[in-house]
């Protein structure tokens, strides 16, 4: 069978665990994954994880950041990314630059203002620029993860632009509803609604049943089923 990935672009905005989370559903959905890290995003991972994220080393460079949990522990999760294909951002000449390379579609999480602008005016200034254009010419789906506040109205303008063209637009904003005990509950909540919106199937978080004040939301344990780093 033929290889079929999502391609994941992560941008420059805060908010790399995001990324992390939708990389690790994925391949835990069985799903293949093309990666795009942005030049800008790779001073958000070394800010947010404190490790750096490296074409050369793309691989162990992932599987490390794959490993952290929200709260910075270094070995939450046991994660292999040998599904992960790595593109650099500068490669315009990629798989994903081409409508003509099969996708599934694309998510772009987080997504910063200068990806959404970029992305809505169609510079194509990079390859998760370009993808993002392809994407939405091919009428694939692409997701778009913004992480940014407040908006201004230049931003609110492309975020329409983007939502004419076909673009689900999807701010990064957690829900408590899901008897979040531990950052990570919300980081995988974003990445749920996110998977939600792509149509693939995950357990990362408690949906919402119509029950005001089901105890059993509190009961213990995470919206994942009891994985992953507890408080």
């Amino acid at each position: 069978m033929a290889r079929t990935p999502w391609v994941v672009g992560v941008s420059g905005a805060s908010g790399t665990p995001y990324a992390a989370a939708v990389i690790r559903a994925l391949l835990a959905a069985g799903e293949d994954v093309d990666l795009i890290v942005s030049r800008a995003s790779r001073l958000t991972i070394l800010d947010e994880t404190g490790h750096p994220f490296r074409d050369a080393h793309a691989q162990a460079d992932l599987r490390r950041w794959l490993a952290r949990g929200a709260d910075g522990s270094p070995d939450a999760f046991d994660t292999d990314p040998a599904r992960v294909r790595h593109w650099s951002p500068g490669d315009l000449a990629a798989g994903p630059s081409s409508g003509s390379y099969p996708v599934r579609g694309m998510l772009v999480v987080p997504a910063s203002t200068a990806c959404v602008a970029g992305v809505a005016l169609g510079l194509s200034k990079d390859l998760l620029q370009r993808t993002a254009s392809v994407t939405l010419k091919e009428r694939r789906p692409l997701v778009v993860a913004v992480r940014e506040t407040p908006l201004n109205g230049q931003t609110l303008r492309h975020l329409v632009t983007l939502d004419e063209a076909g673009a689900v637009v999807l701010p990064a904003s957690p829900a408590f509803y899901a008897g979040a005990r531990h950052i990570q509950d919300l980081v995988d909540f974003v990445a749920g609604r996110v998977l939600d919106a792509a149509g693939v199937p995950h357990k990362l978080y408690r949906r919402w049943e119509g029950e005001l004040g089901d105890s059993s939301r509190w009961a213990g344990g995470t919206g994942r089923g009891g994985t992953g780093p507890m408080p």
